[in-house]
């Protein structure tokens, strides 16, 4: 199998190094951008992006607001969304799956949520 490709959305960089840490270590190609205006530039360009990994909380624009993008977008609808936070509110992850996400972690991501992720791939 190729290795799998996550685009990690994050703007906090202690929780990027974080995450990118755990899913490299995991054999996972990591491209880390800090704002979902920037993910949706780079989902742009690129093409072989298996999985977003998003942080809700961020400014400008949240992670649900990409992840809205993405699956309103014909070109990335088919791109499974992961949801990441520190906070854990029963309706914002409500409206997160109800948004079409395929998860929501509460953050830090650890080795052992890196199969649940390469599932939605």
């Amino acid at each position: 199998m190729a290795t799998p490709h996550v685009l990690l959305v994050d703007d906090s960089c202690v929780d990027r190094f974080v995450a990118a840490r755990v899913l490299e270590s995991c054999n996972v190609k990591v491209t880390v951008v800090e704002g979902a205006k920037q993910a949706l530039e780079f989902l742009d360009m690129e093409h072989d992006v298996k999985l977003i990994l998003t942080d809700y909380c961020m400014p400008d624009m949240s992670g649900y607001d990409l992840l809205v993008e993405v699956k309103k977008s014909p070109k990335l609808n088919h791109l499974p969304v992961v949801i990441t936070c520190t906070d854990d509110v029963p309706e914002r992850i409500k409206n997160c799956f109800d948004g079409g996400a395929k998860d929501y972690i509460i953050k830090p991501i650890k080795v052992d949520n890196v199969p649940r992720l390469l599932s939605y791939i």
